[in-house]
């Protein structure tokens, strides 16, 4: 199944919807696609079957307003599983893969707060001037689960959907001497796209290895990344068993893979020079897209203004 979040054209409402053929069948109920987790999928299809049995309105997708599929997750965790995207950017600062990351898939948390939908606009980021996109997917946790063995991890995952993960590489870098984070630089927006699809419908995608998936992204109509989920070092089981050692996954989490070989501008900039690949600034148009996972679409709009720090108050 797939399944999409909108904003009904009747009364303004948030609706989840299932989606066939390029069309959205609205739910009649106020049910978020979180609430339909939390099991072995049984909830997502009794609720599919009655929706599309007597939807609310039949909405065509081109047309609607799309939301991410889960607007606010409980939480996002964002690994760096791509060997082909570290690789050059290391190499371009004479530095190597520390061993480490061929031992545990890592990642951090970013901000569930600052989703927006795969056509909504994006604000710089505040004092930001190295403006970049992460091509990515990511898994939904369908049900809740505790020191998970990858082969348990399988099940656990109730879909994937598209990621942009949009990073502002100078605060990064600012950050990142500080020793946390990172910080500002990420949490400013994460885009999901347009559906959220249900294992079921690409039932490989969790295994190791992963299915060959293309990806690709654009900035103003011009081709930049071309990538393959396929490439993925860590599966998304290593990945969820690693983030539910001693403590909880939970259903509507989200597991992003990191960025695809190439999925990036810091990524490009390394292999072809930053004359080739400049930053993203506001004005720019950037669409990422994925085999079977829909398309981003997003304009980069001004940053909003921002107070000073007392600090640094006049």
């Amino acid at each position: 199944m797939r399944w999409s979040t909108y904003l009904s054209p009747a009364d303004g409402t948030e609706r989840i919807a299932v989606v066939r053929g390029g069309i959205l069948h609205g739910s009649r109920s106020p049910h978020k696609l979180v609430d339909l987790l939390g099991d072995d999928g049984a909830k997502l299809a009794a609720a599919a079957g009655d929706i599309l049995a007597d939807p609310l309105e039949q909405v065509s997708c081109a047309a609607a307003m799309l939301l991410a599929p889960i607007p606010v997750p409980p939480s996002i965790r964002d690994f760096m599983a791509f060997e082909d995207h570290l690789k050059p950017i290391l190499k371009a600062r004479g530095a190597e893969m520390d061993p480490a990351w061929y031992e545990i898939p890592a990642f951090y948390f970013t901000n569930p707060a600052a989703v927006l939908g795969p056509t909504s606009d994006v604000h710089v980021a505040p004092e930001a001037a190295e403006l970049d996109f992460e091509l990515e997917v990511a898994a939904v946790i369908g049900k809740a689960g505790s020191n998970l063995s990858p082969a348990q991890a399988r099940g656990h995952i109730a879909g994937y959907l598209l990621l942009c993960d949009w990073s502002a590489r100078d605060l990064q870098r600012r950050e990142r001497g500080i020793g946390l984070g990172p910080v500002k630089g990420k949490d400013w927006a994460t885009t999901f796209g347009p559906v959220f699809v249900t294992a079921d419908e690409l039932p490989t995608l969790s295994g190791d290895p992963a299915p060959r998936l293309g990806m690709r992204a654009s900035v103003n109509g011009r081709p930049y990344s071309d990538g393959n989920l396929g490439d993925l070092y860590w599966s998304f089981a290593d990945m969820i068993s690693y983030a539910s050692r001693g403590t909880e996954v939970r259903p509507g989490d989200i597991i992003g893979s990191g960025t695809v070989g190439t999925g990036c501008i810091a990524d490009l900039a390394a292999r072809h020079g930053p004359d080739q690949y400049p930053w993203l600034a506001a004005g720019d148009r950037v669409q990422l897209e994925a085999d079977q996972l829909g398309a981003i679409d997003c304009l980069l709009v001004p940053a909003v203004p921002v107070a000073p720090l007392s600090r640094h108050a006049n």
